[in-house]
């Protein structure tokens, strides 16, 4: 089946918009950038902020800890199903002008899994400090433009991922209310 006129469009206009943001990684100083930031959001920045948690926050900043974790275990569980049924091909796979400036770690492009975790974790971090807004919310959102600035993903792989993280990071904040609810009934 054939797209229609208008999603083809879209996705043209899409494609020419990653052609020309990623022509930015020509400059050694945006690629350099972009890339660290991708990487600390392969993981090492969330398991810092974890660590950084507990120690700063005893118990307290364990719970949330382990709340982030168990965020992410349903975060990547759902990014995986998404990306083996969608199995859209990254920018850099369908055009040729488009250069992937660092390895993708999987295949897929849809949704930014990178985003998808960074927004769902900033999320629940926020819910319990919000102080860490100035750190984290700029963070994140470099992670999310970085995916497509290095050819990764398409902008709607990262706004996909944004909503799904929210919505995650969100539902994640309302279970953990009412299990920190129901744990401080029972003591």
């Amino acid at each position: 089946m054939r797209p229609s006129p208008q999603l083809e469009r879209s996705l043209s206009l899409e494609a020419a918009f990653c052609v020309r943001v990623n022509q930015w990684c020509l400059r050694p100083s945006t690629r350099i950038f972009f890339s660290v930031i991708s990487r600390l959001g392969d993981g090492a920045v969330w398991y810092a902020l974890m660590a950084l948690l507990v120690l700063a926050d005893g118990m307290h900043g364990m719970a949330v800890s382990a709340q982030i974790a168990a965020t992410g275990v349903v975060g990547l569980t759902l990014y995986r199903l998404l990306k083996r049924w969608t199995r859209r091909p990254r920018p850099f796979a369908s055009h040729g002008r488009i250069q992937a400036w660092v390895a993708p770690l999987d295949e897929f492009s849809f949704p930014s899994g990178h985003t998808l975790h960074a927004v769902a974790f900033t999320v629940v971090a926020l819910g319990y400090y919000p102080v860490l807004g100035w750190v984290l919310l700029p963070l994140t959102m470099s992670i999310a433009i970085s995916r497509v600035v290095l050819g990764l993903h398409y902008p709607s792989d990262v706004i996909a991922a944004t909503l799904i993280g929210a919505a995650l990071g969100g539902l994640s904040l309302w279970w953990g209310a009412d299990v920190g609810l129901a744990l401080r009934l029972a003591v």
